[in-house]
């Protein structure tokens, strides 16, 4: 990593709360409510932990500063088509500011997860990741006639991501993870760089220092569920949310309903009027922090508790890579939908075919509703209730965690489980990494490609929303998909489901054109999942590529009859979300017509070669 490189104002590193909960084995079907079972907790106390290879003189912000630039330029190589050349600096001319940049090139990849040395001016003068983003957003901004507003507002989250990785990085290198840990929630908790594809992926402008100690993932922050006390008449809900709460439910007056917040929620919220008219008028009251320790996973709104049933995707009003996290009430309904479709026979035909990839639930939401004049349905308060079916002891592991790049720490954990399959089996790396792929595809994406061929249900099965089994060795044998936001159902295919559940994706509002779904699952699954896996195997573990994008080309051949499976394959340019073109616009995901809530570009197909 280059010396040369100045780097931003080093975060305090926060104090790390330890987890403390072992859960009870989990059974294979979806959990009932649980009002309908017994609960059993097992709770066992750790220490806060030091590691013992600890380094905290490391220099981490330069670390993050050097991650904050490969990133920046990963966007700006992938959306605006800069050439990498194989040996030697990559150009940037930037003509908007009548600037040269030069970047090192330590690793070109085919799929497009390169790395990067020093980035300096022709004079040598080094150019740091604030820098870097001043002047590719204004050259972006130059282009697309925009306001210095866009420059200004991306700059701040790109200098927030930086510092937040400091200081996450700095944490990592003297705490260890508690023996009691889940493989899942080590999994959940290993992005500390981010996407490897996004201009500020660990940006939480509006998050305070002592409130990031304990909601950050990266930081192995804990806390427990911030409640309130809602009248029945306020209250909308599906399925039996009552019932699955009811384990660790704070008790509440007669007509009140328990709804659960995420605790930085609910300071916020006490700034919203129509919360503050709520609690006035006594139809709300705050009861306080309650219950067990809750853990923040990957996406941060979503939390997981080793010891209970189920985790609880909360509404969080955080600015977090491309959308303010709050739960829509379509969101909502959209869950409890699919949810419905899988009872109804899906579940069991997925199972016929696909017996180890499985969707996670969420049989049921609780939301308070805001009062007249608010001017949106959603008050803050929208809780998803997701059935948690991991065992303490499954090697579940979300893919954006496996594949996640920890500089200094040790690495990607991929990279230790191709070493070791490599030393138990005797094969090389590339061998090893050949027929991991190869399981993967099979286990993994296969059924994905296989639900929206034979039924026309796509699933957004980006790297973050899929979770891939490993087996004792640490070869894939199984997945799961997850998110109630992000499934598709085909305008033109939803007969099937239609037979299963008359009238499917109305309530979701979530049927499409398959040109738009294809769009969608070519860049979630062929570009981010596919192309990511390849792109992590060749820049961490030091894999050869083209083998490997061979490989799964001819395995999404085996779709032919599925045009998006063909165009994954041989098509000679795939469409690519652009996060940074999309922050230079300042889309939010998750507000207006799926078709405009992100920017799309044109990327040479590295599948074809």
């Amino acid at each position: 990593m280059p010396a040369a490189r100045p780097a931003p104002s080093l975060l305090i590193a926060l104090p790390v709360v330890r987890a403390a909960a072992l859960c009870p084995a989990a059974a294979a079907a979806a959990p009932r409510p649980a009002s309908d079972r017994t609960t059993r907790r097992i709770t066992v106390t750790v220490p806060p932990s030091t590691r013992a290879d600890a380094t905290p003189e490391g220099d981490w912000s330069e670390q993050a500063d050097s991650a904050a630039c490969d990133a920046l330029l990963r966007c700006w190589v992938r959306e605006t088509g800069l050439p990498v050349p194989d040996a030697g600096p990559a150009t940037i001319d930037l003509p908007a500011s009548g600037t040269r940049l030069e970047a090192d090139v330590a690793y070109r990849s085919q799929a497009g997860f390169h790395r990067f040395g020093s980035v300096r001016f022709p004079s040598g003068q080094p150019v740091s990741s604030v820098t870097l983003a001043a002047l590719l957003v204004t050259e972006s901004v130059a282009a697309r006639g925009g306001g210095p507003d866009a420059v200004t507002e991306l700059v701040a989250r790109v200098s927030d991501s930086t510092r937040r990785i400091a200081s996450f990085l700095s944490s990592r290198a003297v705490t260890a993870g508690d023996p009691g840990r889940t493989p899942f929630l080590e999994a959940e908790q290993a992005l500390v760089l981010g996407h490897p594809l996004h201009p500020a992926p660990k940006s939480r402008i509006g998050l305070t220092e002592s409130e990031a100690g304990r909601i950050s993932p990266e930081l192995r922050g804990r806390f427990p569920l911030h409640w309130f006390a809602a009248e029945r008449s306020i209250v909308a809900a599906e399925g039996d949310a009552h019932g699955w709460l009811a384990p660790f439910a704070p008790e509440t007056p007669e007509g009140y309903v328990a709804v659960p917040a995420h605790p930085w929620q609910a300071r916020e919220l006490l700034t919203r009027p129509g919360i503050a008219r709520l609690l006035a008028g006594d139809a709300l009251r705050d009861l306080g922090p309650h219950g067990p320790q809750w853990h923040p996973t990957a996406s941060l709104r979503t939390v997981y508790s080793p010891g209970e049933r189920v985790m609880l995707k909360l509404s969080l009003g955080l600015p977090i890579t491309n959308s303010k996290r709050e739960n829509l009430r379509v969101e909502l309904r959209r869950g409890v939908e699919i949810d419905r479709l899988l009872d109804a026979g899906l579940a069991a035909e997925l199972a016929r075919h696909h017996p180890t990839f499985g969707i996670v639930r969420d049989p049921a939401w609780l939301a308070v509703d805001p009062p007249d004049g608010t001017g949106r349905p959603e008050s803050g308060l929208e809780v998803v209730v997701r059935a948690n079916p991991f065992g303490p002891a499954d090697r579940v592991w979300c893919v954006a965690g496996l594949l996640a790049d920890r500089p200094g720490l040790g690495g990607a954990e991929i990279t230790s489980v191709l070493d070791t399959l490599a030393a138990r089996t005797g094969k090389g790396t590339q061998d090893v990494a050949e027929d991991w792929c190869a399981r993967y595809f099979d286990a993994v994406v296969a059924p994905v490609l296989w639900l929206y061929r034979h039924y026309g249900l796509g699933l957004e099965a980006h790297q973050q929303n899929t979770l891939v089994v490993l087996d004792d060795e640490g070869r894939p044998c199984g997945g799961w998909y997850r998110d109630n936001q992000g499934y598709y159902i085909s305008h033109r295919r939803a007969g099937e489901l239609e037979r299963l559940l008359p009238g499917v994706g109305t309530a979701g509002d979530n049927r499409c054109a398959d040109e738009v779904i294809d769009e969608r699952l070519g860049y979630y699954v062929g570009v981010n999942n596919l192309l990511g896996l390849v792109g992590a195997f060749g820049s961490l573990a030091g894999c050869r590529e083209r083998p490997l994008l061979e490989l799964l080309r001819e395995r999404l051949r085996s779709f032919a009859d599925l045009p998006l499976a063909t165009a994954l394959a041989d098509a000679a340019t795939l469409r690519c979300k652009a996060n940074l073109l999309t922050r230079v616009d300042g889309l939010d995901e998750l507000v207006g017509p799926l078709e405009t809530q992100s920017v799309y570009c044109e990327i040479p197909n590295a599948f074809a070669g």
